[in-house]
């Protein structure tokens, strides 16, 4: 079993150690796992930053994946609380639930009035960032942070996968 760390309040493991080609490359990974508790923002930067630092890269490539489809991720303002309610509530009134008469026309309800829409704010939005990374810091701008943005009602857990490249 992989061994596992703590970034920033956040477990992480090591995903496949694969040896690289080259001596001199190296390609580190991890994966964080963030429990969210319904819609909205989960901020995870210094779990990010701890990874990067952990490492020192010089110059390097942060890749941010997340494994899921029901949820995306955002580089947002991480200083004034009302960015995030003004988009909880953006994204709320863009795609409502699929129990809304607005959203009938939905065909995937298997799982749920929420999961569809879910889908729907996950493909407008994105899951995967690059950050570039410079003697062993995210460059960031100041207000700057990462985000995991949940679109499904109900506790989910999402695994947050880290790759650096440099």
């Amino acid at each position: 079993m992989p061994a596992r760390h703590q970034f920033g309040g956040f477990e992480a493991h090591p995903a496949h150690l694969a040896q690289p080609r080259e001596p001199y490359l190296t390609m580190p990974l991890t994966t964080l796992t963030l429990q969210t508790t319904g819609p909205g923002l989960y901020g995870f930067t210094r779990a990010a930053q701890s990874f990067v630092s952990e490492l020192n890269p010089a110059e390097a490539l942060l890749t941010v994946f997340v494994r899921h489809t029901s949820c995306s991720l955002t580089i947002q303002e991480n200083a004034d609380p009302d960015v995030q309610r003004d988009l909880n509530e953006f994204f709320r009134r863009l795609v409502p639930d699929g129990d809304d008469p607005s959203m009938a026309w939905l065909a995937h309800t298997a799982e749920g009035p929420d999961d569809m829409p879910a889908h729907i704010k996950a493909a407008l939005t994105q899951t995967s960032i690059g950050i570039p990374v410079a003697h062993g810091e995210m460059l960031l701008g100041t207000w700057q942070g990462l985000y995991l943005f949940e679109h499904r009602d109900r506790p989910q857990r999402r695994e947050i996968v880290l790759h650096l490249t440099g």
